[in-house]
């Protein structure tokens, strides 16, 4: 066997890694093993990009920590979809279409009311999207870009009904419709929990959840919506699918395990026992939030996270074991010479699952949370795949190693 023949162009990059193609690696009956895909770029982005060795995470060219400190999540979801910050006629525009497009049909609102109490949030929130994307498989072209991008702003305006009625449904209660006089986020926080009178500091602490969860390149639930919608599956059935790659403990359920983690440790005096479990490689117990597969330095998500906690916790006065708890749990483990040999930092799972809990959701529905964050990431890169010069439908290789072919007696 020769490589010889092999075509490599070097492909160069705005930002990061360059890129090498092998463009006739088929024709000499080869493929490329990458397992977890480390290595491989499946596509061509310009959303979203992180350097995990300078803790870097922007938005189309934009530091995330700036934006959280200076705009809201209406203006993230604006620059996500249309690849710039809105001037104020923009924004107003765009906010008044969000609302103008919340409601939903009358048949998929029998649907929410019909959600069984006991399924677990998320599950409850593929089955919603699941129904929505049955009734509207055939409303909006998915050869024309203006009609997906009305596909994808219909998502983005229903989501915080679809995970609110999650929610209330999940704590057996009446499901709330939502209201127009309220913006994106108050409403959300009305449907959740019967109030349209919501402290300031919540409302902004959830604008600044949404905003830090917004994208994060392509990670495995966005690289499952693009594969999805490789297919030209609808819109929402692609949605639907990266909501189910979320769900894993792995990746959205990581803050509901983190908190389910500060209350497994209970108190500051068990601090440094579970540490040492986390150290111990024969020990099973895990410290949840801490590390992160791209950042190899602080997550810069996690920064403001704890802003946004211990601000949260100081306007609510809230005695929480769990944010003490936390932030012992982080000076040990930056003061220990194993996490610090490992680069194992905080990250904004650690914070962002205190935060919630606090404002009052029960950590079994912080994943449908952040997977209304994440819709507007999801469907930026689902339209952006549908206008890519090299679309094709997703279908990765295999290293065979089975047995050969058998003969039947």
């Amino acid at each position: 066997m020769t490589t010889d023949n092999l075509k490599i162009k070097h492909n160069k990059a705005t930002l990061g890694n360059d890129v090498i193609s092998i463009e006739n690696l088929l024709d000499e009956k080869l493929f490329y093993y990458d397992p977890g895909f480390m290595s491989t770029a499946a596509v061509k982005s310009a959303i979203t990009y992180i350097n995990g060795n300078k803790g870097q995470l922007l938005y189309r060219g934009y530091p995330v920590d700036k934006l959280a400190e200076n705009y809201e999540y209406i203006d993230i979801c604006y620059l996500l979809l249309n690849k710039k910050l809105p001037n104020k006629n923009e924004k107003n525009d765009f906010a008044k279409e969000i609302i103008k497009l919340n409601k939903v049909d009358n048949d998929t609102w029998t649907f929410l009311e019909s959600l069984n109490p006991n399924s677990h949030p998320v599950g409850n929130l593929m089955a919603a999207i699941s129904f929505a994307a049955s009734k509207n498989h055939n409303k909006w072209s998915l050869k024309i870009d203006s009609e997906r991008k009305q596909c994808m702003m219909s998502l983005i305006s229903q989501m915080p009904v679809f995970v609110a009625a999650c929610i209330r449904k999940s704590n057996n209660l009446q499901i709330i419709q939502p209201r127009n006089d309220l913006n994106y986020i108050e409403n959300f926080l009305y449907m959740c929990f019967d109030n349209s009178n919501i402290d300031n500091s919540i409302i902004e602490a959830m604008d600044k959840i949404l905003t830090l969860h917004a994208d994060h390149e392509q990670n495995a639930s966005t690289s499952t919506v693009r594969m999805a919608g490789s297919t030209s599956t609808p819109g929402y059935a692609a949605i639907v699918a990266g909501i189910a790659a979320l769900w894993g403990p792995a990746h959205g359920g990581a803050n509901e395990a983190c908190l389910n983690m500060l209350k497994t440790i209970g108190t500051i005096e068990n601090a440094d026992k579970y540490i040492n479990k986390a150290k111990d490689k024969n020990d099973p117990f895990r410290l949840m939030g801490f590390g992160h597969r791209v950042y190899k330095n602080y997550d810069p998500r996690a920064i403001i996270m704890q802003k946004i906690c211990h601000k949260v916790l100081q306007q609510l006065n809230s005695d929480t074991p769990y944010f003490k708890l936390a932030k012992q749990l982080e000076y040990n483990a930056l003061n220990d010479d194993y996490f610090i040999n490992k680069k194992l930092y905080p990250n904004i799972d650690f914070y962002s699952g205190i935060t919630l809990d606090a404002i009052g959701f029960d950590s079994k529905t912080f994943t449908a949370i952040f997977a209304l964050g994440r819709a507007v990431g999801w469907a930026a890169h689902w339209l952006e795949m549908f206008n890519a010069d090299d679309f094709k439908i997703s279908r990765p290789r295999q290293w065979y190693n089975g047995p050969v072919e058998k003969l039947i007696d």
